[in-house]
């Protein structure tokens, strides 16, 4: 039932006297339906959108009906290779000289890095809301840049430790930036296939820094090392990435620069039924407090701390594979199979998810099954039988699906602007303390067979899956207690926003549909939770 003008709704005051020019994109289209969205449109405006999020690196078969992905996945997928291998490049350098070379404890650096990454995480999140997305990342990606060839020139412990915080604070930008963007530019359903898409190009990292620290290591360059070598050219992509984001990547559906007005109002049509909104620029105070109070948050943030806890093991994985007896010629070469296998995983994950609604959690859980016997191999198989030990290491890169479920699934269950940022900023803080605590496990004296370290990992693999199942309990509960609640009160779609001027004189009373207010997932009593 719509609201009369006397109705206004408060919580939108402050975004409509700042948006008047985009507070028409989102009126409501009216209750005889003039102007419903076309299926067939909204489909080719999808299609436009991946168009303009790639840079041509990912084809992709299409699946179910509407949901089908386009022939491209988002340029996402091109940007965070790019990051993943800047992260990477302190574990590769380690079979390539760096420790050697600057006498330091590669723990250590990896630790500084996310405890900057920690420390900047909300400011990152305050500013990507305040800021267009786009730029902003280009911004952090060009520092980064720089901060990754500085490397090369690093000489000692100090030296280094300068250039990980740079590269902590930048990267606090880029996972909350891509997950903004994504809500609202896509339905949930799509933005779990797309958060997968760009997340399994990690994978592609992993190959690349394979056969890049491969091929160092055949330079020989006098008073230049093949480390160094690594990190130069790591930053140099880096700088193409970030000039590429300055000029292509788009900050919202409203202002697009490739879609035409018709278009914009098209995709952010498209997008009605998240019942998330679609951006605002306005700290909300209340949708901070409710991200506190809200009891999935710290679930998910505790599954984020506890599942990167064992993202040590990707740091370590070529010091672990160089240990079963390895040369580091063959360590860098065998790093790409475990690129090959995120890729797979991920991959095939997403699209079962998208085929079986409601399955994120299940999927998520069948996931890291074969973590825990990866695990048990590596740590019961007679030391000798390196190839069984290096199957066993594998298997430990499955799990990573469950974490990118994760990251699509609390996107698509949060509404409200400022409590989206709030809830990523903390799942991400988690983030870092969970990789800022798990290189302390690997210490000296537990090698070469790391007992101890694994047995906290297989800890943290099944506190992992109970907090899959909770979660969607928890939400599944919460689901049907809307479902029980009075019918009118649900059904209550739209509401009457003032369109002012600078001066604060009302134009008009624009009706606007609840589902593109900024309102919260628990304000919003017709959002239902996805499982």
């Amino acid at each position: 039932m719509a609201q009369g003008p006397s109705d206004t709704d408060e919580r939108e005051k402050g975004s409509s006297k700042s948006d008047v020019s985009e507070l028409d994109l989102f009126a409501s289209t009216g209750d005889n339906g003039e102007g419903a969205l076309d299926p067939v449109e909204a489909s080719r405006i999808r299609k436009k959108i991946d168009c303009e999020y790639s840079l041509g690196s990912f084809d992709s078969s299409q699946i179910i009906d509407d949901n089908a992905v386009s022939d491209r996945c988002t340029d996402a997928s091109y940007v965070y290779p790019i990051l993943y291998l800047d992260k990477s490049t302190l574990g590769s350098s380690s079979i390539l000289g760096i420790l050697t070379a600057t006498h330091l404890d590669a723990n250590q650096l990896s630790t500084v890095f996310y405890l900057s990454y920690l420390v900047f995480e909300y400011p990152q999140n305050l500013a990507l809301q305040r800021f267009p997305v786009g730029k902003w990342l280009s911004l952090n990606i060009f520092v980064w840049s720089v901060a990754l060839c500085c490397h090369a020139a690093c000489r000692n412990f100090g030296d280094l430790l300068v250039v990980r915080i740079i590269l902590g604070m930048c990267e606090g930008s880029i996972t909350a930036g891509f997950l903004l963007v994504s809500s609202m530019f896509y339905t949930r359903t799509e933005q779990m296939l797309r958060v997968g898409y760009w997340y399994l190009m990690n994978g592609t990292a992993q190959i690349a820094t394979g056969f890049i620290s491969f091929g160092v290591l055949h330079i020989q360059t006098k008073g230049f090392q093949p480390w160094q070598w690594l990190m130069i050219i790591t930053g140099i992509l880096s700088f193409m990435t970030a000039s590429a984001f300055w000029f292509l990547f788009p900050d919202s559906p409203t202002t697009a620069w490739f879609l035409t007005p018709e278009e914009r109002v098209t995709a952010i049509q498209r997008v009605k039924v998240n019942q998330t909104g679609v951006g605002n620029k306005h700290f909300k105070k209340e949708q901070f407090y409710e991200a506190l109070r809200d009891p999935k948050t710290w679930g998910f943030a505790l599954f984020s701390g506890i599942s990167n806890v064992t993202n040590s093991i990707s740091a370590q994985a070529p010091l672990i594979t160089a240990s079963f007896g390895f040369t580091y010629l063959q360590t860098s070469l065998l790093g790409i199979v475990s690129g090959l296998i995120e890729i797979v995983t991920i991959w095939t994950g997403v699209n079962i998810c998208a085929r079986i609604p409601n399955s994120r959690a299940y999927i998520g859980v069948i996931y890291i099954l074969p973590n825990i016997a990866g695990l048990l191999m590596v740590n019961l198989i007679n030391w000798n039988d390196r190839i069984a030990l290096l199957a066993g290491q594998y298997l430990n890169g499955l799990g990573t699906t469950s974490f990118v479920l994760m990251l699509s699934w609390l996107n698509a269950v949060t509404a409200g602007q400022t409590k989206k940022i709030t809830v990523n900023a903390i799942m991400l803080c988690a983030y870092c303390i969970g990789n800022a605590a798990g290189p302390f496990m690997w210490k000296q004296k537990y090698k070469p067979r790391n007992h101890v370290p694994w047995a906290v990992i297989g800890a943290c693999y099944v506190s992992a899956i109970t907090l899959l199942l909770l979660l969607r309990l928890y939400m599944s509960r919460e689901n049907r207690k809307r479902d029980k609640e009075p019918q009118d009160e649900a059904a209550e779609t739209d509401v009457y926003v003032k369109q002012e001027t600078a001066n604060g004189d009302v134009v008009k009373m624009v009706k606007v549909d609840k589902g593109f207010l900024d309102m919260t997932d628990i304000q919003n009593r017709s959002f239902r939770y996805v499982l």
